[in-house]
């Protein structure tokens, strides 16, 4: 789940397992959420791509899981920000290899489990760049999007209903 996209419990539910102390937690829940105010900035556009997997992952329990699905559902409705699954159904033009964030075309930060990698190197963003298209070119987005988000939400909350 992107960051600028999580709430904080599941911002939380990542972090459970990292050592931080309850204060430095708190801290940092606080940093992500204040970060989160730029996708406010109408002059700004921002386009997510997630894997249906990712929405699936049980990191907090149902009702966290359904809150946080409802948060990336509202923040599809706004102008600025485009949100496209890619369904576990779709065929998959090439393997997920890891998460990353492109910042226009000057700058890549790429997610490993140990590190972040920064390049500004423009073969390195182009990589990139055809990566998300090429993603972007089987996700749902719309209509797809919100019934796909919404019916995986509606099963974390049938599974609180009834235990």
């Amino acid at each position: 789940m992107p960051g600028l996209l999580q709430t904080p419990e599941y911002i939380r539910g990542v972090q459970r397992s990292s050592q931080l102390t309850d204060g430095t937690l708190e801290k940092m829940i606080v940093a992500r959420l204040r970060r989160q105010e730029v996708l406010y900035d109408r002059s700004r556009t921002f386009r997510f791509l997630i894997t249906e997997s990712v929405l699936r992952w049980r990191l907090v329990p149902a009702p966290m899981m359904a809150t946080q699905l409802d948060k990336l559902v509202a923040m599809s409705r706004m102008p600025n920000i485009t949100i496209g699954i890619v369904p576990l159904s779709s065929p998959m033009p090439e393997l997920p290899t890891s998460s990353f964030v492109l910042f226009d075309r000057r700058l890549a930060i790429v997610e490993i489990p140990h590190a972040e990698i920064t390049t500004s190197e423009v073969r390195d963003i182009e990589l990139y760049e055809e990566k998300f298209e090429s993603f972007s070119a089987v996700a749902l987005s719309g209509t797809g999007m919100l019934e796909l988000t919404e019916g995986i939400r509606d099963d974390f909350l049938r599974e609180q209903e009834t235990g």
